[in-house]
């Protein structure tokens, strides 16, 4: 009876190994394009004079080449006002940086990078944000009356027209959430927002703030046009749900002016920023 049993599971194994097809699936590819990651962020009560951007080159999903940094571009900013440009120095690694930067809120600068004789540019607006007010929490504001979430406080400016990005991140985690907001419907007004953990798509469950865990918020003023960017990227990162939009290439504000079908991805911005830290009760 054993004999027979091994016999089978045997033959079994031999079915299903002789009906293995392997199967060749042909993947899109596209060219590599420069990406520019080029926040300049003036956190409130410093002098921002220290500023990095980052450049490489896109990367098939499925490569093998870790290494896409970019080395040898030239890097300048300037400020459109009064003429004074900032060199960043290339740090053979990917990195540009300078220290000698000068922030003006409201001010327009223009950002120049010519790398494979090629030259990209991007304007932008440094955009000042509001404070903080208070940090928060509560369990009766999120999807869950009964998860904790954090209260970030502020009030929105009634003279002007205001957009915003916020960025949370827990201690201990490997990326942040990012989501952005206007005053459209709150001109004026004392806000209250707030963020409590999402749903984990991958186990369904959700691992809500429980007392001791620390959560850093940084909390920028950005311009529309960021934010319309920004907001299309949150959407996109967030997957293709019934009602989410197709995920496309998505551009930025870095224009080839010397070859515009060559175009960069990556975005050029200017923002202040506000960053606090809040510890659950």
């Amino acid at each position: 009876m054993k004999t027979y049993i091994t016999l089978a599971i045997i033959s079994i194994l031999i079915t299903f190994s002789a009906c293995t097809d392997v199967i060749d699936v042909d993947v899109q590819t596209a060219p590599a394009r420069l990406t520019i990651e080029a926040s300049l962020d003036w956190e409130k009560g410093t002098s921002g004079n220290e500023q990095t951007i980052k450049l490489s080159t896109s990367t098939p999903y499925f490569g093998d080449n870790d290494n896409s940094s970019v080395t040898g571009a030239s890097v300048i900013v300037t400020n459109n006002a009064n003429g004074a440009t900032y060199a960043f120095e290339d740090q053979n690694n990917g990195e540009y940086t300078t220290t000698s930067f000068v922030p003006v809120l409201n001010g327009t600068y223009t950002l120049e990078v010519i790398y494979n004789n090629e030259t990209y540019t991007a304007t932008e607006k440094l955009m000042p944000v509001v404070d903080i007010s208070d940090l928060t929490q509560s369990r009766k504001k999120g999807f869950n009356d009964e998860d904790l979430e954090v209260n970030v406080i502020f009030t929105d400016p009634e003279e002007e027209e205001n957009f915003y990005l916020f960025k949370f991140k827990e201690r201990g985690d490997l990326l942040p959430y990012l989501e952005d907001a206007d005053d459209e419907f709150i001109n004026g007004n004392e806000i209250s927002w707030y963020f409590e953990k999402e749903e984990d798509e991958s186990t369904d469950k959700i691992e809500a703030f429980v007392p001791g865990d620390i959560i850093d918020i940084e909390f920028y003023g950005i311009s529309e046009q960021y934010s319309n960017f920004i907001g299309i990227l949150i959407e996109q990162s967030g997957g293709t749900g019934l009602f989410s939009s197709t995920p496309v290439p998505l551009k930025g504000n870095c224009v080839n002016v010397s070859n515009p079908e060559n175009y960069a991805y990556g975005y050029f911005r200017l923002t202040e920023m506000v960053k606090k830290s809040y510890t659950f009760q």
